[in-house]
């Protein structure tokens, strides 16, 4: 049995065939739908992503003509309108889009706004504080009924739909979601003045539908849910450790449980996912490369990549000097907990005032911020998860961060043997409906 598993980025779209648990192929193209906007706009065309969406199904197709389901992921927390027809009124709104942190007046910001009155902790680009800026700014399309995810708008394209059905991983993506009744809270939105009937509709259906030439449909998946499956290939005894331009930990937990660093997320099987994530993480390897890249064309007058220099200049480390290293702490744009915290350098002396010092230091900066909040998981007496797994270029092409973070969380990390973890584990999630 073969399955597709897509994933709609926010800079690329990929694509997977599965066969089992085999990935068999895979394309990915560009993203190139961002739309012009304001400084805090991040928009993107709607019908251009659904458009390169049936590109690459159509070349995968013409390859592998038996494929008998279709699974989707993508970008969480971004929003479009649609009308009752199940037409796009607006561009895609992305995660990215930063109208939540405009001011309501000189004293909060509609996030701040949002979060007091409903008592949910809610940050910029999660679609239900668009929504809320757009209703008080007058900014909601006239004519919308509904508006879902970017992911939940291909699937119901696919299936023939008219209005989308929102699985709760992506539904808890957008904020006023009560996790533990598995729906919108009406309580909630009715009390800052939003109107229920626009929230899409929560389910876990699973099928929604069929193509036209009679594929499975699978209802669209939190792109941080299917990463998990993927890149596990559904073990759950995991911690996954992914690091590219951000970071996260992200463990697998049968029973609810809320643990102070983490966020609680509703899993594919009914489960949840325990999920920490730092908001600089592998930029921060990116941060040192500038700086390096700019010391140089200070001294030399010229501009060179310093990515390679840096991993040569590792090459020569004894392992026993890394905990001679300075102390990074790695919080460039703060946390999530605290966005006005900043980055720091201690316990800088002489000898480890070099090069390859700072390098170590920022990258086993970069991993205790990540263990500090698998700490907070251990702190409840929860079980070790039995595999260590990783994930992202920032792991792949770096096999001394790997080193680093397996002596601080003391295990061997193995890394994902897919590159396209969302893709795969959207094509992996399709398979246990069309069996």
């Amino acid at each position: 049995m073969l399955t597709l598993g897509l994933d709609i980025g926010t800079t690329s779209i990929s694509a997977v065939v599965c066969k089992g648990n085999s990935v068999i192929a895979s394309r990915t193209i560009d993203n190139d739908s961002n739309l012009p906007g304001e400084e805090w706009e991040s928009l993107q065309d709607v019908e251009k992503i659904y458009g390169l969406s049936c590109q690459l199904l159509a070349s995968l197709y013409a390859e592998f003509p038996a494929i008998s389901g279709i699974g989707v992921t993508g970008q969480m927390h971004g929003i479009l309108y649609l009308n009752a027809e199940g037409d796009p009124l607006s561009p895609l709104i992305n995660w990215k889009d930063g109208r939540g942190d405009l001011p309501v007046d000189d004293h909060k910001t509609w996030a701040q706004d949002l979060s007091r009155k409903t008592g949910f902790r809610i940050s910029t680009g999660y679609g239900s504080l668009t929504h809320y800026v757009n209703e008080k700014k007058g900014w909601v399309p006239e004519g919308a009924k509904v508006f879902c995810t970017i992911g939940d708008y291909i699937a119901m394209k696919l299936a023939g739909r008219k209005s989308p059905q929102i699985h709760p991983t992506n539904a808890a993506s957008l904020g006023l979601f009560d996790l533990q009744k598995g729906s919108f809270d009406q309580i909630a939105i009715k009390k800052v003045g939003l109107n229920p009937d626009l929230f899409p509709e929560v389910s876990e259906k699973g099928v929604l539908g069929r193509t036209q030439n009679g594929t499975n449909v699978v209802q669209a998946i939190g792109d941080n849910q299917a990463s998990f499956l993927g890149a596990t290939e559904g073990v759950k005894d995991s911690l996954l450790i992914n690091i590219g331009t951000g970071s996260q930990i992200s463990i697998y937990s049968p029973h609810y449980m809320e643990i102070s660093g983490l966020e609680t997320r509703p899993y594919v099987d009914g489960g949840w996912l325990l999920v920490g994530a730092a908001l600089s993480g592998g930029l921060s390897f990116a941060l040192l490369e500038r700086f390096f890249r700019q010391s140089v064309k200070m001294v030399t007058g010229e501009e060179k990549n310093c990515y390679g220099p840096m991993m040569e200049a590792m090459e020569d480390i004894d392992p026993r000097s890394l905990k001679n290293a300075p102390i990074i702490s790695p919080l460039f744009y703060g946390t999530r907990q605290d966005p006005t915290l900043t980055a720091s350098i201690t316990d800088l002396h002489p000898d480890n005032f070099t090069p390859q010092y700072l390098i170590i230091g920022m990258m086993k900066g970069m991993s205790h911020e990540l263990y500090q909040m698998f700490e907070g998981y251990l702190d409840q007496d929860a079980n070790r998860p039995g595999h260590l797994i990783g994930s992202g270029n920032g792991l792949r092409r770096n096999p001394y961060l790997v080193r680093i973070i397996e002596e601080e969380f003391r295990g061997p990390l193995h890394l994902s043997g897919q590159t396209e973890e969302a893709s795969y584990g959207a094509g992996l999630y399709a398979s246990s409906f069309t069996g």
